[in-house]
This record gives structure tokens, sequence and C-alpha cells, in this order.
């Protein structure tokens, strides 16, 4: 019964070597880098080998003697390994060591990683994989480098969009020019949440500052921003005299400095901060927005409380509608901001009667509200049903499955279910099994063993002897049948 207590182990262990370790059976072991006497022994041998490699009379004609040669050498060696490892994690923590990608093939490991990506992994699975990417450990030797091995983590971290842990990771490997494209999500994405502190924060945590335009126009703005004017003069100085030319930031500067009462400012989409510092120069700011908008600049506006309202919209203006789904299902607007939206649309009582048949001959969006009021008016269930699969199916086939899903959980709720017919109640038991609650989660038995007292056994609430009993008696029981 002691092999119990590493299932959870070997379980990591299956998935880290099946998923992700390709490994040349043929190559020799790396060496365990955690037996540190052997590593001494080795290092000393290394080091005598060096020392008496060298010409003495070469050594004393450039005034160099034996311990500064090994200093030196032993220096080298240990910075370009710091170079070499970037991650947040030790690999101690989880029974790894830091040459655990070196035999691998690094062509194999980016498919391999491209294909997981495309993979909806669960959270233990996702848990497993943070770890074993975000580990420190040198980099693969065979066709990959390091700057691509450094940059499966990068994008890793970009879409799994968790800031915190972002974050953590710049100022953990703050080395120059590392990270340049993940401060600059950190920064764009803070500021498109209305977190201007928490992005200019990042200045204050990390020692080297990337040599990118984009990044050191963010610290001098975010210098105005915590009034420390004189400090932000330094810092525009400098980059000024290194050749740094944007003639829209330098009049956004000037402005915010005090320098200037310009009212003649243009308005620049090219970057999150340059709409950031048009919005905020700009008198009486206003964005009209377009099928072209860019996303973080949609959620830019809803952070900041300047997207047009559902009631402002004009229903004549079909670009106008089509862009506003297009803003609900990047998460822009709520779906009852849609919804309400629908409900300004006039339809006649003969569409609302024969809705099967008129919706097909109006445009989309149209087709959408026009459904979406025949179910408020609806008392029937399963016609009711039949107008919501519809209505999801327009959504869907549109690519906006995004702007009704949770609308479409509470509404589906609100139908009663026992006057629903077989033939939707496929329908109706799919979108419910959506719904991440409670009620909805499965449930163990902890009078089942297989079930449960497992689980407490690897969590030390059930001793070995307990367990051990729990096993003899259900393998009596088994006996006997």
């Amino acid at each position: 019964m002691r092999h119990l207590k590493l299932l959870n182990k070997n379980f990591f262990y299956l998935f880290l070597f099946s998923i992700l370790f390709i490994t040349n059976s043929n190559s020799n072991e790396p060496i365990d880098i955690w037996d540190l006497e052997k590593i001494k022994k080795k290092d000393d041998v290394e080091l005598e080998t060096n020392v008496k490699t060298f010409d003495t009379e070469t050594i004393s004609n450039n005034n160099l003697n034996e311990s500064n040669l090994i200093y030196i050498e032993e220096e080298e060696k240990i910075e370009s390994n710091e170079l070499k490892l970037v991650g947040l994690y030790d690999p101690a923590e989880n029974d790894l060591n830091l040459n655990m990608w070196e035999l691998s093939d690094g062509e194999k490991i980016i498919k391999l990683v491209e294909k997981i990506e495309k993979i909806k992994l669960s959270d233990d699975a996702k848990n497993i994989y943070k770890k074993l990417i975000l580990t420190n450990a040198f980099p693969p030797e065979n066709n990959i480098n390091k700057d691509e091995f450094i940059n499966l983590k990068i994008k890793w971290l970009i879409k799994n969009d968790d800031l915190n842990l972002i974050k953590e990771f710049i100022i953990k490997n703050n080395q120059a020019n590392l990270n340049n494209l993940l401060i600059k999500y950190f920064l764009d994405k803070n500021l498109s949440l209305g977190k201007i502190d928490s992005a200019c924060e990042l200045f204050s945590l990390i020692k080297n500052i990337p040599d990118d335009n984009y990044i050191l126009k963010y610290k001098i703005y975010c210098l105005i921003h915590e009034d420390q004017k004189e400090v932000a003069q330094l810092q525009y100085d400098l980059i000024k005299e290194s050749g740094f030319e944007d003639s829209f930031f330098d009049k956004n500067f000037n402005f915010l400095m005090g320098y200037s009462n310009n009212l003649d400012m243009k308005l620049s989409e090219d970057s999150l901060l340059n709409f950031h510092l048009s919005h905020l120069t700009i008198k009486n700011f206003y964005y009209e927005t377009n099928d072209k908008t860019k996303k973080i600049i949609w959620k830019y506006l809803s952070s900041n409380n300047l997207l047009t309202k559902a009631n402002d919209i004009d229903l004549e203006d079909r670009e106008k509608i089509k862009s506003f789904e297009k803003a609900t299902d990047n998460g822009s607007y709520k779906e009852t901001d849609l919804l309400d939206l629908y409900t300004r649309f006039q339809f006649n009582i003969y569409q609302i009667i024969s809705v099967f048949d008129a919706y097909k001959l109006l445009p989309n969006y149209e087709a959408r509200a026009l459904l979406y009021q025949a179910f408020l008016v609806s008392k029937d269930a399963n016609t009711q049903i039949k107008l919501l699969k519809l209505l999801k199916k327009e959504f869907d086939n549109d690519n906006l499955s995004n702007a009704f899903d949770k609308e479409l959980i509470r509404l589906i709720q609100t139908i009663d279910k026992e006057n629903i017919s077989p033939e939707f109640s496929e329908f109706y038991i799919l979108q419910l099994a959506n719904i991440e609650n409670e009620e909805f989660k499965i449930k163990y038995n902890n009078k089942i063993l297989h079930q449960s007292k497992l689980i407490n056994y690897f969590t030390g609430e059930i001793s070995k002897e307990k367990i051990e009993k729990d096993l003899e008696k259900m393998l009596k029981k088994i006996k006997k049948k």
C-alpha cells in the first residue's frame, strides 16, 4: 500500500513525459544536478584540467595567475547559465531538474505545444502544464534556440491572460529586452481595463527597463500620471538625445506637462497608449466605433464608459447595429444591452404570429430581434425552446456565439421543463449542462472506497492502516463472488 501515495506524482510524470518530453533513447543521461557532491567533484576535475592546459609562460606574460583564471571562468559560466534560465518555479518543487529539456527535440516540442494549445484542458491539466512550462530549466540543445524556447513561455502567458502571473514572470525574469512583448501586453491590458495605476506600478518593480520606445513612452506618461514631472522631463530629454522622434507623442507630452494649450489635438489609433493620450488631451472626446475598431480599444471604451448606449443607437444605421453585436461578442457590451437594443425594433402583429417564416425575410440582426421579441410574448414551452434554438443558430451563423451564451442559459431556465416535448428536450438538457454551479457539479460518495477514500488517503485525512483494512475487506468480498 505504500505505493498508493505515489499515484499523484506518477500521474504528473506520465502527463509530463507522454506529452512534452521527446528524448533520444540513444543519448547519454543528463547529470543529476541535485547531487551536489558529484557536481563538486566534476567541477573540480574540469577546473583542474582547464588550469593544466594553460601554458605557464603565456600566463606569466599576460600577468594572469591561476586563481584569477578560475574565477573568470566560473563567473562567465554562471552568467551564461542565468541567461538561459527563464521561468518562475524551482524544479525541485516538482521533483524535476534543470536538464529536463536538454535531450528533447526542439522541433517536436514546438509542434506538441501547438497541439496542446488547441485542446481545452481541464483545470488539473492546466495547472500541471503551467508548472511544466514555467519551471526554470535549460532549453533543448537540438532544433530550437534560447529565444524560441522563451517565446513558448511568453506566448502561453499571453494566451492564459493571468495578469498576476505575467507580472510575477516579468519581475523574476527582468533581463534586458527579454520581456518586451510581455511588458507591452501587460501595460496595454491594464490600461484597457482602466487600471492605469496597476500598469504604472510595474516600472517601480523592475530594475531593467527595456530599450524600447513604446515602453519608454509608457514610463514617461506614468511619471506624469504620478505627478513626477521633473523626472518625466529628464527621461524625455534622454530619449530625445538618443534620436527618438514622434511628433504625436511630443505634442501630447507638452500638453500634459503644461507647456502648451494647443486645442488642435489629433486622434490616433496606432496604439492603445496613443488612443489614451488622445482621450486625455482632446476636448469633448468622442469616438465612433466601427467593424475595424480593435478589440482592445473596445475594451478601453467600455472600461472608461465611453461606449454608445443601446438607446442612442440609430436603428436605421445597419453598420452601427452590426458593430454593436460584434462588440457584445467580444465582451465590450453586456448581453442584456444587446437584447434591450432588439426590443426597440418595431414589428407588426403578423410578423410576430408568423415568426418562423417572417424571420427568414429579414436581415440577420433584425431576424434575431424578431425571434427574441417573439420569445418574450410566447407562453408555450415548446415554442419558446424552438425560438431560442433558432436564435442561438442565428448568432452562431454570424460567429457571434459569445454574444448570446449567458442570457441563453438564463432564458432557458425560465421555461417549465415539465411541458417540454422529447423533440426539444435534448437541446434543453444540453444548454443546462453548461451551467457551472454547485447544482450541476459531480458529487462523490464518501462511503465508496474507489471514489473517495483514496482521495482522503492522498490528502492525509485517513491512515494507511485504515485504508489497508478497507481494501482487505473489499478483496475478500470480490473473492467470495
